[in-house]
């Protein structure tokens, strides 16, 4: 399998051993899932499916930010529990996701539950030099961090527009560096808080993923991923702080998914252009969903229109009259046509999960006649 790395920045070899350990950053759940979600995990669901199809098992975490600005900022607004909230919100995103048929995680730990080895994790830092307390936080060096920027590859300009722009606080006064990011924090009046010996306050963002990928995976993890806008600062964050507390390398391989854009910009919460997953299923069969999604390729931006799943609809009409046909008989029996089939899928899926390859090579067997039912089954699609 040859899979694009984020940090190699160039298509390389993807063979894991027998099991596969991934962490994909899942969401902060304070409102219900859309396409740029289920577009990106969408994605990983069928590098599982590939994985799983050469035999090997799989452990992929996805976590859940129940710790975050956003999430504290919408249960205000709202006047409810940020707990009471996130376990709304992530019973809607579960809900979408499995009518969507992506395979279930190992599992999908919540950042409060962590706080604990947050606390561990913190001090390994702290006992090997790459952090520093200040102003009742505790802020990461990354001064102390040779190769800081070595995921994204961004320079410091970049970095500073980035962090400014995702809550990096660059102005904060408190730091050594604009650059240096929040380990552990004061909390508001209505903020969670727990207690430490560097003060009462709550975990900084990136740190919540580090600590939960290392008490769920261990020290080294085969892949990484989650949508394009988290390499910077999320990812190169997490990337340094796990390496400065383990001493070890974090992640062999970094995986991202492009952006879904929507009335030309990226389709985002902040916005509000958003297309939601369970608004579309009240319309639409989820595997015609899925398939929408899917005639587009992971590392590609694209724009979401309204005809894009009646296009997949009718593709799924079409693949479902040739197993149909095939089933009862009113064509040939090609059994190696469905061989040859599924080989494709599977050869366009380890050229850098090629799907929208992969649904043309069905195309093509469809049309001929050929059961594609085994075919399609790989991309998560039941005919």
């Amino acid at each position: 399998m040859q899979l694009f790395d984020t940090a190699r920045r160039e298509v390389v070899e993807f063979s894991p051993g027998s099991e596969v350990k991934m962490y994909v950053c899942g969401v902060t759940p304070y409102d219900a899932t859309h396409l740029g979600h289920a577009f990106t995990f969408m994605a990983y669901d069928i590098l599982i499916r590939r994985l799983l199809d050469t035999g090997r098992s799989v452990k992929c975490v996805r976590n859940v930010t129940d710790v975050d600005d956003p999430l504290f900022a919408k249960a205000r607004e709202l006047g409810v529990h940020y707990l009471d909230l996130a376990a709304r919100e992530e019973t809607r995103l579960n809900d979408d996701l499995a009518a969507l048929e992506l395979v279930p995680m190992h599992s999908t730990p919540r950042a409060s539950s962590a706080i604990a080895d947050i606390r561990g994790f913190i001090g390994m830092v702290l006992e090997r030099g790459f952090a520093y307390e200040s102003g009742g936080a505790v802020y990461f060096d990354v001064a102390r961090s040779r190769d800081f920027g070595s995921v994204s590859h961004y320079d410091r300009e970049v970095m500073l527009a980035l962090a400014r722009e995702r809550g990096g606080n660059v102005e904060d006064p408190n730091k050594r560096d604009p650059l240096d990011f929040v380990l552990w924090q004061p909390s508001a009046a209505d903020e969670p808080s727990w207690d430490t010996i560097w003060g009462a306050g709550r975990p900084g963002w990136h740190i919540e993923c580090s600590a939960l990928a290392l008490r769920e995976l261990g020290t080294t993890i085969d892949l990484h991923g989650g949508g394009t806008d988290l390499i910077y600062p999320h990812h190169e964050c997490e990337r340094a702080q796990s390496e400065a507390a383990t001493g070890q390398p974090f992640v062999r391989h970094w995986m991202h998914v492009a952006m879904v854009w929507m009335d030309g910009h990226k389709m985002s919460k902040s916005r509000g252009n958003l297309v939601f997953v369970d608004a579309l299923r009240r319309r639409y069969d989820p595997r015609a969903i899925r398939l929408g999604l899917l005639v587009n390729h992971y590392r590609h931006e694209w724009e979401w229109d309204e005809g894009l799943i009646d296009r997949a609809a009718d593709r799924l009409g079409i693949w479902q009259v040739a197993a149909v046909d095939s089933k009862r008989g009113n064509s040939q029996r090609n059994e190696q046509g469905e061989s040859d089939v599924l080989n494709a899928v599977r050869a366009r899926l380890d050229a850098d999960l090629d799907t929208p390859g992969a649904l043309a090579a069905i195309d093509a067997a469809a049309r001929d006649g050929v059961d594609v039912t085994a075919a399609a089954a790989l991309l998560g699609v039941r005919l």
